[in-house]
């Protein structure tokens, strides 16, 4: 048996976190230290997809290249923190069902935000220049500078920081490990968004319409369905999740800036490419693998951290150029 087809058996490229995963226990040497950097690592990975999921559909399923997400990302934050800080007595309440209440109404309303702010961009900017890459890149990095003066006049040029719900505060303690209870919440939310946006691709008749649209458009048309309009909802969508991981991003900082989007856009945009154009299989891969081996090196190596993820892509894309589970080749 070679060592491709061994690859393959025991799980081929979806094994590669966990892969990951064990050849960094040996190098960390402590295991409390490798269990509290790896729930670290998963909980920014799914954060992350979160983020890139949405990038991740517009760009390969509808072949629109929106320098603008990051935009989405940012006002998520913002927009949840202002919630947060809105509702003191909810936050900071011992009542668990209060603490829910306030957690997802900033989720919410910073969600609620992209999908409507995602059908504005959609329509005005970005249905000009469908078909124009250069236009696109222009246009949207346009949109995306405006949105970030808008987010200065609105929020002002100083940090701000973002309340945390009492229930989400603290840690988990078992022996020696110390696991936070925010950081289990965050990869939870990010599994069940997953899971939701699997079997809507992959199980239903919209997800199979919006796949055989970006196949043959003409044909689906052909048959009667509104391709623009799956479209359109596909995009909103995409920018919800993208203000959704922007929301989660925040309280996992507790303090946010106006540079908070720009800098989380170069993850994103490493976890779409590494992963494979329009796969959310692949983008949540591609997700997990920066957030732990982010989190890996910089424990083990600091001085690398901030080139790891880059020559993560290299490496990739070396092996497997149109990522790791592309759901189309452009």
């Amino acid at each position: 048996m070679n060592a491709s087809t061994l690859f393959a058996r025991v799980g081929g490229v979806n094994a590669l976190p966990v892969l990951l995963m064990i050849i960094a226990l040996p190098l960390i040497g402590s295991y409390s230290s490798w269990v509290t950097l790896t729930v670290a690592g998963l909980a920014m990975g799914m954060m992350i997809f979160l983020m890139a999921s949405g990038l991740s559909l517009v760009f390969g399923l509808m072949d629109v290249l929106n320098f603008g997400h990051s935009a989405f990302i940012s006002f998520g934050a913002f927009i949840a923190a202002s919630m947060l800080a809105l509702m003191p007595g909810f936050v900071g309440s011992s009542s668990v069902a209060l603490n829910f209440l306030a957690l997802f109404t900033a989720i919410g309303v910073a969600s609620l935000f992209g999908l409507v702010a995602g059908w504005f961009f959609e329509r005005v900017i970005v249905k000009p220049v469908y078909r124009d890459h250069l236009r696109q890149i222009l246009i949207t990095i346009g949109a995306l500078i405006v949105a970030e003066q808008i987010i200065l006049a609105t929020w002002g040029g100083n940090p701000v920081a973002v309340p945390r719900p009492a229930m989400l505060e603290g840690s988990f303690i078992i022996g020696d490990i110390s696991i936070e209870i925010y950081r289990v919440f965050a990869f939870g939310l990010g599994l069940a968004v997953f899971i939701v946006l699997y079997l809507v691709l992959n199980r239903t008749r919209i997800g199979l319409l919006i796949r055989a649209g970006v196949e043959d458009r003409e044909m689906v048309e052909a048959l009667g369905f509104k391709i623009d309009r799956l479209f359109v909802g596909v995009f909103m969508v995409g920018s919800a999740l993208a203000a959704m991981g922007g929301a989660m991003w925040a309280g996992y900082q507790g303090l946010i800036s106006g540079a908070l989007g720009g800098e989380l856009m170069i993850l994103v945009f490493i976890v779409v490419i590494i992963g494979g154009l329009g796969s959310i299989e692949g983008s949540l891969l591609g997700a997990l693998l920066v957030g732990l081996l982010g989190n890996y090196v910089a424990f083990l190596f600091p001085k690398l951290s901030l080139a790891s993820n880059m020559l993560l892509m290299m490496a990739i894309l070396l092996w497997r150029p149109w990522g790791l589970r592309p759901a189309l080749k452009l």
